[in-house]
């Protein structure tokens, strides 16, 4: 199966420009995440994800540490985006999300920054945290297409999403990578600060799977389409695997492909959380991969 990008035959038809347009005045009056600030970012002004108009980016590179199906040969070509719409306090990436490191840079920079991946070999080009710069990379992406990028795009976010703002980008994105980080909504506003994370992760998803359908390979066994869920196993059972599998299974897909991770340890603000504050021991992920064959999934990341 060779991959070609729907976002190519937007550009074509002239869509892609309205997509732009769209996504760009939102940011006039910022609802792009359910956190809704109404902040005018247009404007200067910034809310919770502290970034305003033009995109900023932390780092960029081919990255051999995502799943198998993205990494393939060459690597997933990552680019970093900075900040975060979520404040979970155990965050292995703290110092980009929460503590903002990066530099802004323009709509041409970071086209250049796909173009850069995509000659280095790179099977797609993996926004992480995307969510709060949608505009951003839709801006920056006719540059990209214009200097010949031809390979997917992997919209790689925390979950907590907006369905308007991803029915924008139906056809601009052929891979969604989603956490579904708690099957809990008072324990994700505990641990991640934000309200009803549940209810949007699980609208999310489905709009994600709506446009995408569950994950295709071609014959490198490389990703091309569809969705690719990722649930990290927390302490105490935090995480909720048993609703979130079960909700996969039963609402999305039994087919869906999902990463259950097992690299939780204190990082950031965790130590001040007793139940956080140490690594998941090899029985609770023993237990979430169990919890996930019982619910009725078996494209596990890693397990056979």
């Amino acid at each position: 199966m060779q991959a070609v990008p729907s976002y190519l035959r937007l550009h074509e038809s002239g869509e892609l420009a309205r997509r732009i347009e769209a996504a760009r005045s939102i940011l006039g009056d910022c609802t792009l995440c359910p956190r809704h600030c109404h902040v005018n970012r247009l404007q200067g002004e910034r809310g919770a994800c502290r970034v305003g108009r033009v995109p900023m980016v932390s780092s960029f590179g081919p990255h051999f540490g995502e799943e198998r199906p993205l990494v393939g040969r060459y690597g997933s070509g990552t680019i970093f985006l900075t900040s975060c719409n979520l404040r979970c306090v155990f965050c292995q990436n703290y110092d980009i999300s929460q503590l903002a490191m990066g530099s802004e840079a323009s709509p041409a920079e970071l086209g250049e920054m796909m173009l850069s991946l995509w000659r280095q070999g790179c099977h797609n080009i993996n926004f992480v945290t995307p969510t709060h710069q949608v505009p951003q990379i839709l801006v920056a992406l006719p540059h990209a297409i214009d200097g010949g990028l031809d390979i997917p795009l992997v919209y790689n976010c925390g979950g907590y999403e907006e369905p308007a703002t991803l029915r924008l980008l139906e056809g601009v994105f052929d891979i969604y990578m989603p956490d579904f980080k708690f099957g809990d909504s008072a324990v994700a506003e505990q641990y991640s600060g934000v309200p009803h994370y549940v209810e949007s992760a699980e609208e999310a998803l489905r709009e994600m799977h709506r446009q995408v359908g569950p994950l295709l390979l071609d014959e490198r066994g490389v990703a091309v389409r569809g969705l690719l869920v990722r649930h990290l196993v927390l302490p105490e059972g935090l995480a909720g695997t048993r609703r979130v599998m079960g909700f996969i299974a039963r609402e999305i897909s039994p087919d869906t492909y999902v990463n259950i991770m097992d690299q939780y340890h204190p990082c950031f603000r965790a130590a001040e959380h007793p139940h956080l504050n140490r690594r998941i021991t090899p029985e609770e992920f023993a237990e979430a991969l169990a919890i996930a064959r019982a619910e009725g999934l078996s494209r596990l990341d890693g397990f056979p």
